[in-house]
């Protein structure tokens, strides 16, 4: 019998994709009430192929490991260590993604299958990219350019799967009941313009069932040598299907910011209502790009919170400095909505460049200062990169 696998016909090889990518991460945490420290060196393998287009079709699978590499001195959620504080990386190895679908250019999109759904900047809808376990979405997706620069889409998802993985209770939400509705325009010159509709019923999850109804607009205008930036948000939130809350709360989002030579600084302000007994959640977000690096607000307090941030990047290019190498800093004021109580401060910073073309470095830290929420937490991450 051959060993040599027949030649691959060029057409067909073309249509082939494959890929991979291998990230390491050391995260430790220091949390105030909880007797140890945690250091947890995760390591993940993430590795698929791609096939297509093909007539306007398209596929893709996708396959992801996560191994811990070193002690295990972290409460990884499953692994019963409570007196650790939580790094919610465990070990495991699953189908990551599964899709199939069409696209054309001047009609719009299909697909369906397991898929990675990020929509806008992800406060509501998002794959959690920053943990080693992507969430993901099994739905059926399709868009339509109903006009030029005016794009409607719709999306069913019966099934959420978790950062948290598989093994664990609240893993994967089954079941679900969820219609992700959105139009986009390109408003010129003022920006782009977004309408929106989640509807969420999870019945593995009730309290985060809920009907988000809301508008957003971003955009950029010349300064002088500058260039000003500016994003405004505003939903309404109610309760939905099982949630056995009832609830009308708001949503607002400002952010104006400036860009000049390679400093960007913005100013935001964000507001998820509360009214004691219920708040704004955004359960289907990449949460950990919010509200400050130390995740002490992935569940929005019942009293709401009002996060005022100032937030500043630096992209340097100068004889001697890495090429691509970017400094970001943010602090953060937290309160809540109803009575204005202060819940705590925090401050983020981090550093990342490329090391040529297939590697990237990272290192990262969030100190959350407690004033009436949660407890004093420090949080530091070195991370490696490499894609194929």
């Amino acid at each position: 019998m051959s060993l040599i696998a027949p030649a691959v016909p060029a057409q067909a090889e073309s249509l082939l994709d494959p890929y991979a990518a291998l990230r390491w991460r050391l995260e430790l945490v220091d949390q105030q009430g909880l007797p140890r420290e945690a250091t947890a060196s995760t390591l993940r393998l993430k590795a698929g192929v791609k096939a297509g287009p093909w007539h306007g079709f398209t596929a893709q699978v996708e396959g992801e490991a996560v191994a811990r590499v070193g002690p295990e001195r972290y409460n990884d959620t499953l692994n019963g260590l409570t007196g650790f504080p939580v790094v919610a990386d465990p070990a495991d190895h699953l189908l990551n993604q599964a899709h199939i679908g069409w696209s054309d250019k001047a009609v719009g999109s299909v697909s369906v299958g397991r898929q990675a759904v990020n929509l806008d900047n992800q406060r509501w809808v998002g794959s959690v990219g920053w943990r080693q376990n992507d969430q993901t979405l099994d739905i059926a997706r399709a868009e339509v350019t109903a006009l030029k620069g005016v794009t409607l889409g719709y999306g069913h998802a019966w099934r959420v799967n978790r950062v948290f993985g598989p093994r664990s209770p609240q893993g994967i939400w089954r079941d679900t009941d969820i219609h992700l509705l959105r139009a986009t325009a390109e408003v010129k010159p003022l920006g782009t313009l977004v309408g929106y509709g989640w509807l969420l019923d999870i019945p593995g999850a009730p309290a985060s069932s809920s009907a988000t109804f809301g508008g957003r607009l971003t955009g950029r205008q010349p300064v002088g040598g500058a260039t000003l930036l500016y994003t405004a948000e505003v939903a309404r939130q109610s309760d939905r299907g099982s949630n056995p809350r009832d609830f009308a709360l708001t949503y607002l989002l400002l952010e104006p910011g400036i860009a000049a030579g390679p400093v960007t600084a913005k100013l935001g302000y964000e507001r998820l209502d509360g009214n004691g007994q219920a708040a704004v959640q955004t359960p289907l977000a990449t949460l950990h790009a919010f509200n400050g690096w130390a995740d002490k607000f992935l569940t929005t307090p019942p009293d709401g919170l009002r996060d005022l941030y100032l937030d500043l990047a630096v992209a340097p290019k100068a004889p001697g400095v890495p090429k691509g190498l970017a400094l970001r800093a943010v602090l953060h004021d937290f309160r809540s909505t109803n009575r204005n109580r202060p819940y705590g401060r925090e401050f983020d910073v981090q550093i990342g460049a490329p090391v040529g073309k297939k590697f990237s470095l990272l290192a990262k830290a969030a100190l959350y200062e407690a004033r009436g929420f949660a407890t004093d937490t420090a949080k530091f991450w070195l991370q490696a990169e490499a894609a194929f």
